[in-house]
């Protein structure tokens, strides 16, 4: 009866335990989904869609890998322009004008592509969209005079002072001031030589029989030259963008390795091997705490309201939030040695400094590095952020190229560049992680 009585006692705990587990398997998922459906609410997903503009979208990825090239007529002066992106440092001279828009008096004709001819003249100017028919707009008493095929398309836009029309080929826009035509064309303009370089639509072959020529700038040889021309490029700054990458690394370096001097010698005081006194220890671990309690972004906010914008300030930055990250990662390690070779140092008779250098030190130098070096490539990406806001590095480059909302390819080669930074730490860092600590 008293095997019988234990038996029937373990049975029912074990079915207890069964019923507890599959109700909890069964209640996770339920409240995961509970807690996604308030999501869903809280944060207006259908409206979110509802409101999303992928033609915007679309737009703006065409942007990072085209450009446009502006044909403008001033419609007070008559004077015509031709330049890429609406720069003045792009602007074509009228015998570089591209192959698709001539000139032949007062007339203008602009071939987008595919039988789609825009032309001004002194009447006004039209639109030729095959299959739609002719978009015909001329100015009549301040107003503008619409001609077209009816019903007009959603793709052409109509005001009394403004007339645009968007088609594959291309987008056109009429005004009181001025007529423009944006034609996109795929690639980086300018991103090797600017209109005025001598170097400017060039082909490779053409580019390679100029270095085995006669020198075009008496003072340097055509190599030097051509080399110069690229540095300099007064539209893309190539020379700027490279000390931007610099002063990136520069500061997530300086930052990074100040962090772990200052940290290495306060872990002694905040592990409890080393320091008897828990009073220090305390207050150590609590000011580590604080400061990498504190997001590094507000750290960088509070230290250039001090020290004012620039690289160093970012770097301090870093230094203060990696501070507080190692300080804590060190006194762990340094509390999880082996006594016994720290002992076999002290029996030789060793003071302290001896036995952290030779007993200590050997133990946690894998872990130190190996923390370092993966905060150094981690903070490569910070300071791209933290740039942003000092007004150093390649953050602050791409900042103002998303600010003008234009340079969308400008903003494709910082993040490109930024990429690639950071693969390259990445490589770095574990090759000189295998050199110092092995694989």
């Amino acid at each position: 009866m008293t095997d019988a009585s234990q038996f029937g006692t373990a049975y029912a705990t074990v079915q207890h335990q069964f019923k507890t587990r599959r109700l909890t398997a069964f209640s996770i998922p339920v409240l995961l989904l509970i807690y996604l459906s308030y999501l869903f609410i809280s944060f207006d997903i259908p409206g979110l869609a509802a409101r999303a503009r992928m033609d915007n979208a679309k737009i703006l990825l065409s942007d990072f890998v085209a450009y446009k090239t502006h044909v403008t007529r001033d419609n007070r002066t008559d004077k015509l322009s031709v330049s890429i992106e609406g720069e003045a440092k792009a602007t074509f001279a009228p015998n570089q004008y591209p192959a698709w828009v001539k000139t032949d008096g007062d007339t203008t004709t602009i071939d987008l592509g595919k039988d789609n001819i825009v032309t001004y003249d002194t009447r006004g100017a039209r639109y030729n969209v095959p299959g739609y028919g002719v978009i015909d707009i001329q100015p009549e008493s301040g107003k503008l005079k619409l001609t077209a095929p009816q019903p007009i398309p959603d793709w052409i836009n109509v005001t009394d002072t403004r007339i645009s029309v968007t088609t594959p080929q291309g987008r056109f826009a009429y005004s009181r001031s001025k007529v423009e035509t944006f034609k996109y064309q795929p690639g980086w303009a300018l991103f090797f030589f600017t209109l005025d370089s001598p170097f400017y639509d060039k082909s490779y072959g053409q580019l390679t029989a100029i270095l085995g020529g006669e020198r075009l700038d008496p003072a340097r040889s055509n190599l030097s030259y051509m080399a110069s021309e690229f540095w300099h490029n007064k539209q893309w700054h190539h020379g700027d963008v490279a000390w931007a990458l610099f002063e990136t690394v520069l500061m997530a370096f300086l930052g990074t390795m100040g962090a772990a001097l200052i940290a290495l010698p306060l872990a002694f005081l905040a592990a409890s091997n080393f320091t008897p006194f828990r009073s220090v220890r305390f207050a150590f671990r609590r000011l580590f705490d604080f400061v990498r309690g504190v997001d590094g972004l507000i750290w960088t906010i509070i230290l250039s309201r001090a020290f004012g914008p620039g690289p160093m300030t970012g770097a301090l930055a870093i230094l203060l939030t990696d501070s507080g990250t190692f300080g804590k990662t060190f006194s762990e390690a340094l509390e999880n040695i082996d006594e016994k070779q720290v002992e076999g140092i002290r029996s030789t008779g060793a003071g302290p400094l001896q036995r952290a250098r030779f007993g200590v030190l050997p133990q946690i130098a894998p872990i130190l590095l190996s923390q370092v070096l993966y905060y150094l490539e981690s903070n490569t990406r910070s300071a791209t952020v933290i740039g942003a806001i000092v007004g150093g590095g390649i953050g602050l480059l791409l900042t103002q190229a998303i600010i003008t909302q234009k340079d969308w390819e400008d903003v494709a080669y910082y993040m490109i560049l930024i990429v690639l930074m950071v693969m390259a730490m990445d490589s770095f860092s574990g090759w000189l992680r295998r050199k110092l600590i092995g694989r």
